[in-house]
């Protein structure tokens, strides 16, 4: 490409001082075809553009790459693939070429499709104080969890000033949810901000009144009041007023979510997901291009409210328990102790417990189920239901499905095809339970050594139980008071003598 500057000194030279193409193409090291057209050019030159750009380096990748695009039109916009992570994509397949000619690609390929023009709007910048504002958004993505492709609901939380990010993925979007989630976040950032900024989401806030004035959620309201920080609702269809964690969203999405990632568990994938937060908090600050993200974290952190204590993020509800002692809770049936059968309780949902609460005190607990009709036991809770009807033992749901160690599992087979089996099978159990948390381990041990005994019966395995429990007592004995019993210093000598003086001594009949 010539300058205008050397076209205009060449149309000076040839039509003022008269030199010839030749001299001119010498002089400026040029062909004489290209000084004619320059000579006749009298505006801004015009250079024809290619209108198909070639891609030598891409063009053994331009198959594959076209093959996701395609795929990419039969899944949900939110799961597409962006330019960013075709290249990286196509980098693992061994393409070295540069980024911006899959983005040249990327867009002539969609332009070809579609002709919707873009709407563009105008933002005033924003400026955010060290530790004033974080912002909070759900979205729905895919994945893998022990082979089962689903969509769960991740929280997203973003701190406004260093853009440091947290992400926890939940199977629903209920209030012990959003209430857990913040519990997590706040203790991920080490504190809370001052003002924490949200959708009109019905977990928040209650009623949306005039301007900016809302009723929030009062179990919410309690949390806030935990962490000290203000909540705040944006305008309603206004998500602008939370812009970093919106576009969190869509980043998280192709950063960490395509391809579809696998996880045998919410635990394990939750785990990824803080591990990755740490690991992306290492790119470039956006505005602060001499720092990173961890780095002003670091600066920010002093800023946050300290969190003096978790928050328990539960909802509570009141259930009668059926005379079956189970409850209903979430779709799903939980047992509950027996002496609590038709009455009323109050049920405490958390984000991965079930806990039921009699009198002020939790009388059951179970990990939480997020499927339907699922019937979640403890057996321990039917204990007294079988010592009055033992026959339960052998069909009875939460006896059925327990997962007993394999000895007391071969033992009980065992006893229950004997006279009374059910009786004695339960006797055991009774015994177990008053031993305490130990009571299952010490009942596998004694079953163990009546295997290795070879008879099988209850009485073997009480005696077992009560020479591992009697092995266990402390052999020193201790009053009432606490003093040791007094211990003889001087042991009578043994004279066997002494009974040879007996047989002098005449016989009394």
């Amino acid at each position: 490409m010539i300058r205008v500057e050397i076209i205009a000194e060449l149309r000076r030279l040839h039509f003022v001082e008269k030199v010839n193409i030749s001299e001119l193409a010498r002089r400026f090291h040029l062909s004489r075809p290209t000084v004619r057209k320059h000579l006749q050019t009298e505006g801004d030159p015009v250079y024809p553009t290619r209108k198909k750009q070639p891609h030598p380096q891409l063009g053994p990748y331009l198959d594959r790459l076209g093959a996701w695009l395609e795929f990419d039109t039969t899944l949900p916009r939110k799961r597409r693939h962006t330019a960013q992570r075709l290249f990286e994509r196509l980098q693992v397949e061994g393409y070295r070429g540069g980024y911006s000619s899959i983005q040249r690609f990327v867009k002539e390929w969609k332009q070809a499709r579609t002709e919707t023009p873009k709407v563009t709007q105008a933002f005033v910048p924003l400026v955010f104080s060290p530790g004033d504002t974080g912002q909070f958004d759900w979205s729905h993505e895919t994945v893998v969890i022990r082979g089962i492709e689903q969509v769960v609901k991740v929280a997203h939380f973003r701190l406004s000033y260093s853009r440091k990010m947290f992400v926890v993925a939940y199977p629903r979007e209920t209030q012990e949810m959003v209430m857990d989630a913040h519990v997590r976040a706040f203790s991920f950032f080490g504190g809370a901000p001052k003002r924490m900024v949200y959708d009109n989401l019905k977990t928040v806030v209650e009623a949306i009144f005039q301007g900016k004035e809302r009723r929030f959620n009062r179990r919410f309201m309690a949390l806030a009041s935990h962490y000290l920080f203000e909540p705040v609702a944006c305008t309603p269809e206004s998500g602008w007023e939370k812009g970093q964690v919106e576009n969190q969203v869509g980043n998280v999405r192709e950063w960490l979510f395509t391809p579809t990632p696998r996880f045998d568990s919410f635990a394990e994938l939750n785990a990824w997901l803080a591990q990755r937060c740490e690991e992306l908090a290492r790119r470039t600050h956006p505005e602060q291009a001499s720092r990173t993200i961890a780095e002003c974290f670091a600066e920010e952190q002093g800023y946050l409210i300290p969190v003096t204590a978790r928050f328990d993020g539960h909802v509570d509800d009141m259930r009668r328990v059926s005379s079956q002692c189970l409850v209903s809770a979430d779709r799903n049936r939980y047992s509950v102790p027996a002496q609590w059968a038709n009455q009323v309780v109050s049920v405490r949902l958390s984000a991965d417990r079930v806990r039921i609460v009699a009198h002020e005190e939790i009388v059951a607990d179970h990990a939480r189920c997020f499927g339907r009709g699922q019937l979640v036991c403890d057996p321990w809770h039917y204990l007294p239901v079988i010592e009055r009807k033992p026959g339960a033992l052998r069909h009875g749901a939460p006896f059925v499905q327990w997962d007993l160690p394999v000895p007391i599992k071969v033992v009980r087979d065992r006893i229950l095809k004997q006279d009374k089996g059910d009786r004695a099978f339960v006797d055991l159990l009774l015994m177990a339970r008053g031993l305490g948390e130990s009571g299952l381990e010490t009942l596998e041990v004694a079953c163990d050594l009546t295997l290795q005994s070879g008879v099988i019966c209850s009485a073997v395995v009480v005696n077992a139980m009560q020479r591992l429990t009697e092995a266990s007592r402390p052999q020193k004995l201790e009053s009432a008071a606490g003093a040791s019993i007094p211990q003889l210093t001087l042991e009578p000598v043994a004279d066997c003598s002494r009974y040879d003086s007996l047989r002098g001594v005449p016989y009394v009949h």
